[in-house]
């Protein structure tokens, strides 16, 4: 079976950034299993592993369009600290934060009196990546899987 809209692929990767350097692997994990074609995983990856099938390996390289984007300097505000969960900011935390276009997972790179500077671009943005990665399994998605948009775990389960 190949690779293909609505069917459930099961892969091993390696992700690798322009100086080789890792920064995300299955290796001594279970592999990920997605559901093609529903925007799952980044649009280059879906792309190159189309039509291929179970035991096929295949090396990609993605620009920033294909995977997480250009960054985007709009995306970096400064906000109250008041804003934030905890009603606290702390450099290099993370944070579910609303704004004017919905919630975004922001990044806390500078904190000024009352006032936090955050960044709400995703980590890889802008960022060229080079997968190496392995088909492991290709499947019919159930009904379900297709209805809910990603594929459930052992037993039905999200």
């Amino acid at each position: 079976m190949q690779v293909g809209s609505q069917k459930a692929v099961s892969i091993k990767y390696t992700l690798k950034d322009d100086d080789g350097v890792v920064l995300d692997s299955t290796e001594g994990k279970p592999p990920l299993t997605y559901l093609h074609g529903a925007g799952n995983i980044v649009p280059g990856l879906e792309a190159a592993l189309e039509g291929r099938a179970a035991g096929d390996t295949v090396k990609a390289t993605l620009a920033p369009e294909q995977a997480y984007g250009l960054r985007d300097e709009t995306n970096i505000r400064n906000i109250p600290v008041r804003r934030l969960p905890d009603g606290k900011a702390r450099v290099g935390m993370r944070y579910r934060v609303q704004t004017e276009d919905g919630y975004i997972l922001a990044l806390v790179t500078a904190v000024r009196g009352d006032y936090a500077t955050i960044d709400g671009n995703h980590p890889l943005a802008g960022k060229t990546l080079h997968f190496e990665v392995e088909v492991v399994e290709v499947r019919d998605a159930t009904p379900e899987e297709l209805t809910h948009g990603h594929v459930h775990g052992p037993g039905g389960h999200h």
